[in-house]
């Protein structure tokens, strides 16, 4: 992505731009919520933000690091309180006209608002501290916050169902104070996982997918201030090349554009999703229809109750969607990627609800052939988000 010789000057004064550059990697919820990535893709962005022209004391970098990683800039702690305070009071308070706020590591779908909550360093197991994302989108969207009248959000979070991951305790309930609606300003928030699925991340290269696809994008433009103000052309380069990545097996995600505007209200996704195809034979649509081949993995309920089976742990790792086909998808790639010895235990899980002896033989069989054409040590195994 490459914007013309002539549009190499930002639309925008490099000194009225503001960031919130958040990246969290270690928890205290200990080692099993490790994710190695996000607090580097937020220095990569801030690096490109300084490289603009943006002045250092107008970037908050908020950082989680995971050692051996030390981060080269200054940084500022990740805790919810921290962020909490940034977003209600210190940045509503800044003279600018253009926000960005970068966000990566841990998120998903509550179950009773639907809102995505963006998970903060210090939250444990048993006090999941969050910032709900649409409750700040609705703070920066009134009165509460007089400047920024143009704002780019960037989250590359998962959007799991919370249902799905089994939580024993449930989410803290907390919403940012929103003031009273105007018609001022313009949001664009730019997510890298549609509803109920995962961002993936990759922890050998230390990234997630949709910065790490950003972010090359951003460092080939001749602007990344003009970039960052075209969000629409920016969204439709990220699309494709993730579309170009679901072709490939690497990725199930689904970005997502939601843009908020005075005269104008809408959301951009991504292209109708598509199978991947297997090499060369087709193993994983033929693990697909066995699987789909008992009545009972059509219903939601019955297929939940199989995922359950598996185990809190390996559950929760799993994306999931409505459509029983997809689900069938996300399901049977992350197990054959991730985890290829739980291929096993769903096929298990699924003879505990239906023991056809007809359709058994088939599973099987398509199962040991998703793992044959997997293989253990195919692709370095990826977290995520």
């Amino acid at each position: 992505m490459s914007g013309p010789a002539d549009s190499s000057a930002p639309r925008v004064d490099p000194a009225r731009v503001h960031a919130l550059i958040v990246g969290i990697e270690a928890y205290e919820a200990g080692v099993g919520w490790d994710l190695p990535g996000p607090a580097r893709d937020a220095v990569a962005f801030h690096r490109l933000l300084r490289a603009a022209g943006v002045p250092e004391p107008q970037l908050r970098l908020h950082l989680a690091p995971l050692p051996p990683y030390v981060p080269d800039v200054g940084h500022r702690p990740a805790d919810h309180a921290t962020l909490r305070r940034v977003l209600v009071r210190d940045l509503p308070q800044a003279a600018g006209d253009f926000l960005c706020v970068w966000w990566g590591g841990h998120g998903v779908l509550d179950r009773a608002a639907g809102h995505t909550r963006l998970f903060c360093a210090d939250a444990t197991t048993h006090d999941k501290v969050s910032i709900d994302l649409e409750s700040a989108l609705a703070r920066y969207a009134g009165d509460a916050v007089p400047g920024f009248t143009e704002q780019l959000w960037i989250v590359d979070a998962c959007e799991t169902f919370e249902e799905a991951l089994g939580f024993r305790d449930p989410l803290p309930s907390e919403a940012l104070p929103a003031g009273r609606r105007t018609l001022a300003h313009r949001q664009t928030l730019l997510r890298a996982a549609g509803r109920g699925r995962q961002a993936v991340n990759d922890p050998v290269r230390a990234t997630g997918l949709f910065s790490d696809v950003l972010l090359g994008l951003l460092t080939g433009h001749s602007s990344v201030l003009s970039a960052l103000l075209d969000p629409e052309e920016l969204f439709t380069s990220v699309r494709d090349r993730i579309a170009e990545l679901r072709e490939a097996g690497r990725t199930l995600q689904q970005p997502e554009m939601q843009l908020r505007a005075p005269g104008r209200t809408e959301v951009l996704a991504a292209d109708e999703e598509r199978v991947p195809e297997e090499r060369p034979a087709s193993a994983l649509r033929r693990a697909v229809e066995a699987l789909l081949a008992y009545p009972s993995m059509s219903d939601p309920l019955e297929r939940q109750a199989v995922v359950t089976a598996l185990g809190p742990e390996l559950a929760g790792t799993l994306p999931r969607h409505s459509r029983a086909r997809t689900d069938a998808v996300g399901i049977l790639t992350a197990l054959a990627r991730q985890h290829p010895d739980a291929l096993w235990e769903l096929y298990e899980a699924v003879l505990s609800v239906d023991g056809h002896p007809g359709r058994r033989a088939e599973l099987g069989a398509a199962l040991r052939e998703l793992a044959h054409s997997r293989g253990t040590g195919e692709n370095a195994a990826r977290h995520v988000r």
